[in-house]
């Protein structure tokens, strides 16, 4: 039986395979054909901006694959190359793979793996040349006439995201404060950091729906509405004027704590609302109408969109959640309580207390379930102080345990920070040491920064509108960057000295190295329409170091979105706009935009590349500001 095999010829197998080689080799020549077609589209830029450092990755991707198709999963790193002379980006996955392979028992000098990799560099678009260095670093060198086609791509399209394989949706659960107690800066961090996020994912085309999950159920409302009932008895007719509701709030607590009388018909009260008695509705509405007027005028300020869905809605929802759990066998009896172990987690979540109430337990399961399937929700963010770490771990375990989401799938996370620090190093209280209201917090960053303008002489040269959109821009821009520049996870230390000092990195920096980039073609008098034209017909020329740093900084814009994107920390932005302002200033500093004559003062060249350099600047640095929820404004 073997003989025929010995001798294949006779099983007509030659030619089989003569005809498969055939067939192959037309395979690869029409993939080599899209694969260049496909290149000279890239290169004919989409209106997107492109990730620069995706692409090498990509680039890479494939040569790594074929010059060692037996390793699995082998490690993909590409850096910008922190060393202007070494390159533009550096792969570093040489020494990584030779690890690897050494684990396997294959000793391998990771240099030769390096120029194994080096000479499988498909034909790229993008990529001037390699070199090795060292132990094993790809250093790479972009064509600096493919830069300059992607600021012009940049200068024609304006700043567009990278383009989304698929658009999903996301809910961010931010700010959250309570109805009957004023908002705290714990709150203003998670409004400011929340807002910062959502404004990211509206950027790069996701659907975003911006959740404000208030406190605005429970028992402290009975409380609240039998004081509302002595104070202002005729509330159903009249609208009561509760002017200042942490007073009112203070006052009923005290009577709570103090008159056994006015405790019990404050439970009764609960029982009332909770079984929606038309005339306690009423009150309860009444409360949470006041809250939410002083919750605006915060809003207001800081420019913030936020759609309100607090616990209560979630009230109805609660027993169908408890029932689930239960049908699935996870509910276990605790002295009355029922509570839920999930895998991997100490704490158990407690969905329904002795006393037959729920829980915040019960409520945040409720609105996970709401969110991931009503909403149908890809990502789900929850922006609180890190405390509540732990909370939402074990809610999303459980909720994993149930089988209503795969992490795999569905990024569902709860994005911590730190607390907000007095100058003392304290937790941030006034001298009284009460919680420092946030409508006098940000009344005092208004009187902070006109007194800042005023010691820079802008009140003599801009009028009063100018003057009072740049102390708003000035106070409320300050106070956004100074928590988003700092890593979410840290403490912050709250000061406003810092925050205003135009030193350094802080929103006062930016925003007048912003003004001053943009008035340097408005003093060249050269205008929008000008510098279009421009865009269209002139190349940008990167010849001078400081133009080269400069146009490749501004490129990486993608590249840093796509970071935030992955980590959720905000700060990182924050770097790269200081880091582009201060390579702007070197540019600025080596490089002359305009020629003057020494004499006159008369322009008397305009270099219009450079003038496009400082336009697509600017293009960048309002698309960050966005981004942090600043509102930069023309002079200042």
């Amino acid at each position: 039986t073997l003989s025929p095999l010995k001798n294949p010829q006779g099983l007509g197998l030659s030619s089989h395979l003569d005809g498969l080689r055939e067939e192959n080799a037309k395979l690869k020549y029409r993939l080599n054909v899209l694969k260049r077609s496909l290149q000279e589209e890239r290169s004919q830029c989409s209106k997107t901006m492109m990730n620069i450092n995706q692409r090498l990755q990509e680039i890479f991707g494939e040569a790594i694959r074929e010059a060692c198709p037996d390793l699995e999963n082998p490690p993909l790193a590409v850096t910008p190359n922190q060393q202007a002379k070494f390159g533009d980006y550096q792969c570093n996955s040489a020494m990584a793979m030779a690890q690897m392979m050494k684990s396997k028992g294959l000793k391998v000098n990771p240099r030769q793996i390096a120029e194994n990799i080096q000479q499988n560099i498909p034909d790229n678009e993008l990529i001037e040349k390699t070199e090795i260095a060292g132990p094993g670093f790809i250093n790479v060198h972009l064509k600096r006439s493919f830069v300059s086609k992607l600021l012009t791509n940049l200068l024609l399209n304006g700043v567009q995201p990278p383009s989304l394989e698929s658009k999903k949706k996301v809910v961010v659960d931010f700010s959250s404060p309570n109805i009957a107690k004023e908002m705290h800066v714990g709150h203003l961090r998670s409004t400011i950091i929340g807002d910062s996020m959502c404004r990211l994912f509206e950027f790069l085309g996701y659907d975003v729906l911006r959740l404000n999950h208030v406190g605005d159920w429970g028992t402290q409302f009975g409380m609240l509405i039998a004081h509302l009932q002595d104070k202002f008895p005729n509330y159903l007719t009249v609208s009561p004027p509760i002017g200042d509701l942490q007073a009112f709030y203070k006052e009923s607590k005290k009577r709570f704590d103090e008159e056994e009388d006015f405790k019990k018909r404050a439970y009764q009260c609960v029982v009332k609302l909770q079984s929606k008695d038309p005339a306690f509705i009423k009150g309860w509405n009444l409360i949470c109408d006041v809250s939410r007027n002083e919750f605006q005028k915060v809003y207001n300020c800081l420019d913030i969109q936020i759609i309100e869905r607090g616990e209560s809605f979630y009230q109805e929802k609660m027993t169908a959640v408890v029932k689930e759990f239960e049908a699935k066998g996870l509910v276990e009896m605790d002295e009355g309580r029922k509570i839920v172990f999930a895998p991997g987690q100490q704490i158990p979540l407690t969905v329904v207390k002795s006393d037959g109430g729920y829980t915040y337990d019960t409520s945040d399961l409720a609105a996970l379930r709401h969110r991931l399937f009503d909403e149908k929700a890809d990502i789900i963010i929850y922006v609180t102080d890190s405390g509540q770490g732990t909370h939402f771990q074990v809610v999303f375990a459980a909720a994993q345990m149930i089988g209503w989401y795969d992490p795999n799938v569905t990024r569902v996370e709860h994005a911590g920070f730190g607390v907000v620090l007095g100058e003392d190093k304290k937790k941030f209280k006034t001298r009284s040491g009460d919680t420092v209201r946030l409508m006098d917090l940000l009344d005092e960053g208004l009187k902070r920064s006109m007194e800042k303008l005023k010691e820079k002489d802008r009140d003599k040269v801009l009028s009063t509108e100018d003057l009072t959109k740049a102390q708003r821009s000035v106070a409320f821009g300050c106070i956004k960057y100074a928590d988003l520049s700092h890593n979410r996870i840290n403490d912050y230390v709250f000061s406003f000295d810092k925050m205003l000092d135009d030193r350094g990195n802080t929103a006062a920096y930016l925003l007048y190295a912003f003004t001053r980039i943009r008035s340097i073609a408005r003093l060249a008098n050269i205008d929008e329409a000008a510098l279009r034209k421009a865009a269209e017909t002139t190349e940008v020329l990167l010849e001078h170091d400081k133009e080269w740093k400069l146009g490749k900084c501004l490129l990486r814009f993608p590249e840093i979105l796509q970071k935030i994107l992955d980590d959720l920390l905000l700060h990182t932005l924050c770097d790269y706009l200081y880091e582009l302002a201060t390579t702007f200033t070197e540019f600025y500093d080596s490089c002359y935009c305009i020629e003057k004559d020494r004499q006159t003062g008369e322009v008397v060249k305009v270099n219009m590349w450079r003038m496009l350099l400082c336009d697509a600047t600017a293009a960048i640095m309002a698309k960050g500001f966005d981004i942090l929820g600043i509102n930069p404004v023309s002079r200042m």
